[in-house]
């Protein structure tokens, strides 16, 4: 009996460590895996930011395996919607998103909004950015500004969101602060940034309202030039890149990106999730993809996150009002 008996013991004793999560170096408890639920196709912002994550929890340690997803479709809805009708099936799954889910919860583009889905944090803040082919012969935003007087509906503005969303708010609050009226911009939609991006560089649009990172890599290869950027101070990414500010047009813009569990998730998962979340801004695998796409930290956890998601709902819905998107 006490052989049996220990072997029942070393038999639990094995199957509680294969089952326990694995431990870095120094010594804090780490996932096994996060799955990312990507709204948009590749090249755009919540792809960057999803697989920058997971690069930096990888490298860390806090995390042994990412894997990633790309589900586009209506402006981010359709994923969303997936999250929500699959929760049983996706606690081991993180969806990226950004401002846009609070934009187009207003407009209704889609009918959820943040609060049918798990908190988990918002990670990052990106400023947006507004570029140009590198054969264009726009050199500056008052070049730009020029060619809207001269041609509005011949200046299509294009952008990786629909119409109404963040790209469109950012290039109307752009020319709004420039003087000029917003609703006349001839703004073009595209499936996510890669597109968008692609649209551009064929000559399909004239300029590109976009986040930052997406542009800095294109911009630093020669292949886009940035006319201005929604900062207060010029970014190190991209030094040469000038402020809208430092160009007389008075405005600041930062969009942030996080992220989100599906509805009911256990509260140990939300848990891990935050604590490796947190851990990784510890980091020097973080610190070079962060530095590296430019981003700016903006961590908010939990309730947190609900305070700042709440309060940005209000201030973005008067803005909308104001442009006359709502």
């Amino acid at each position: 009996m006490n052989i049996k008996l220990g072997r029942r013991t070393f038999l639990a004793t094995i199957v509680a460590m294969g089952l326990a999560s694995p431990v870095a170096a120094d010594g804090h408890q780490v996932l096994d895996s996060i799955h990312f639920l990507i709204p948009g196709g590749a090249g755009g912002g919540w792809d960057g930011t999803a697989r920058g994550t997971g690069e930096a929890l990888t490298a860390s340690g806090l995390v042994a395996t990412a894997s990633y997803e790309n589900m586009s479709g209506g402006g981010g809805g359709k994923a969303i919607g997936y999250l929500i009708e699959n929760a049983e099936s996706n606690h081991g799954t993180l969806m990226v998103n950004s401002t846009p889910i609070v934009i187009r919860s207003l407009t209704g583009v889609f009918p959820h909004n943040f609060r049918d889905l798990t908190l988990v944090a918002g990670t990052i803040g990106d400023y947006a950015a507004i570029v140009v082919g590198k054969d264009s012969p726009i050199n500056s935003m008052d070049d730009l500004i020029a060619a809207f007087d001269a041609d509005p509906s011949g200046t299509a503005i294009g952008g990786g969101s629909v119409p109404g969303g963040m790209d469109h708010l950012v290039a109307s609050m752009v020319m709004e602060a420039a003087g000029k009226d917003a609703l006349a911009v001839k703004y073009i939609p595209y499936d996510a940034g890669g597109n968008a991006m692609a649209a551009l560089l064929s000559g399909e649009i004239v300029a590109l309202s976009t986040g930052f990172s997406e542009a800095v890599d294109l911009a630093n290869a020669g292949e886009v030039k940035i006319l201005g950027v929604t900062s207060d101070e010029r970014i190190d990414a991209a030094p040469d890149a000038m402020t809208m500010k430092e160009q007389g047009i008075e405005m600041a813009f930062v969009n942030w990106r996080g992220f989100f569990g599906a509805p009911g998730l256990p509260e140990d998962k939300v848990t891990a999730y935050q604590d490796v979340i947190a851990k990784m801004y510890d980091t020097s695998a973080w610190e070079e993809v962060r530095a590296r796409n430019g981003w700016v930290n903006i961590h908010n956890s939990g309730d947190d996150f609900r305070v700042f998601l709440e309060n940005q709902e209000e201030i973005i819905g008067d803005l909308m009002k104001k442009l006359g998107f709502l």
